[in-house]
């Protein structure tokens, strides 16, 4: 059966040849003057094996040489993101984060907490409204689904579902991709394995989640090292819950050595949504901006899709036959896709609450 994803492409393509393409507004000159004179832009928390930014990033570079691209704490979490701007706010150097990139439950309390300024680029009409802020303060830029990356010459027998990790073949081989306490990937793996137990989203997956993971700890298979594809390749995590677009760019990067295979869990599918936002105290403000300008234009939206991620303008990108097949291919199964949830923002909310408050009295396991 033709996958719904490869319908819309084929009937896009068909409307792309009945219709002339609108050109997408590229970036004012004035902005792409003002961005140069400041020099420079300061991320932060980007690792370049994350959803394709290695690539997204040398792109912005090859297109403005002028500005040096200064690249803070690429292992950071999202709270340790929206902390920089805050013991920054009075720096104007370089350890002052000019963009954010964190899950989607940190865009709206930066934006209440006065830490980030708004600013729509000219794709914004193709960002759906569900992911976000009407003013502009913070935008979704990509999703995944919550996977498990396996280690072949380790795990016989690939896990599946959320249930198979309990069972004690996998005794010292799970692992979360971060921090519970602090890192969005992590939290939302312990909301995935509470909806896999048939939780609602919210307080009651998160609870039923650490429920879980205590449960994993107790029985000696949880492993509270941050899991990525050097603890996965020296078999210290052979089983790493990470989003899928970090697992397939782990395995692309790993090579075969040793062999990976990706698993999205056949329940509780949970899609993650991350969000940009740029700093209230960004240094380099016209930078900030053409860098949203770049990461939402065509090319920007297709290297994140070159990284595994599914961007923000996916579906609109699809219509207009802007996505080439090669690209969807390399993704798991459209079917994987068809069961995830995608929490709302009080769901998240909800979760992240549960999660960061009890892990320790919960499961108790430092994981660093």
């Amino acid at each position: 059966m033709m996958s719904h994803t490869k319908r819309l492409l084929s009937l896009s393509t068909a409307l792309a040849i009945a219709l002339p393409s609108l050109a997408l507004a590229e970036p004012s000159a004035e902005l792409i003057e003002a961005a140069k004179k400041e020099g420079m832009l300061t991320t932060i928390a980007l690792p370049h094996d994350w959803c394709g930014y290695g690539d997204v990033i040398a792109s912005f570079k090859a297109k403005y040489p002028e500005i040096q691209v200064n690249e803070l704490n690429p292992d950071a979490g999202s709270a340790d993101e929206v902390e920089a701007i805050k013991a920054n706010k009075d720096n104007k150097g370089p350890q002052s984060p000019d963009v954010i990139d964190v899950g989607l439950s940190f865009g709206p309390s930066a934006k209440a907490e006065g830490l980030l300024q708004p600013y729509k680029v000219s794709t914004w009409d193709e960002i759906p409204d569900t992911i976000k802020d009407p003013e502009g303060f913070w935008y979704g830029d990509y999703y995944g689904v919550m996977s498990l990356l396996v280690n072949k010459d380790l795990v016989e027998n690939t896990p599946k579902d959320w249930a198979d990790l309990l069972k004690p073949e996998y005794a010292g081989q799970v692992a979360l991709a971060g921090d519970p306490r602090a890192s969005n990937q992590a939290i939302l793996g312990v909301l995935a394995a509470g909806l896999g137990k048939g939780a609602k989203a919210g307080k009651e997956a998160g609870e039923a989640g650490l429920a879980y993971f205590a449960e994993m700890n107790k029985a000696g298979n949880f492993v509270p090292v941050i899991g990525k594809s050097g603890t996965l390749a020296q078999g210290s995590t052979p089983i790493v819950i990470a989003w899928d677009y970090n697992a397939l760019g782990w395995a692309k990067t790993l090579n075969g050595n040793p062999p990976t295979e990706v698993v999205v869990p056949a329940t509780g599918v949970l899609a993650g949504v991350y969000v940009q936002g740029i700093s209230a105290y960004a240094p380099h403000p016209n930078a900030a901006k053409l860098w949203m300008e770049h990461l939402y234009s065509d090319e920007g939206q297709l290297g994140w899709l070159k990284g595994y991620c599914h961007p923000a303008r996916f579906n609109a990108m699809a219509k207009a036959g802007k996505i080439p097949q090669d690209l969807i291919d390399a993704l798991p199964p459209a079917e994987s896709y068809e069961k995830a949830y995608f929490p709302t923002l009080e769901e998240v909310d909800a979760n992240n609450a549960a999660v960061t408050g009890a892990w320790d009295s919960v499961v108790g396991a430092n994981v660093q």
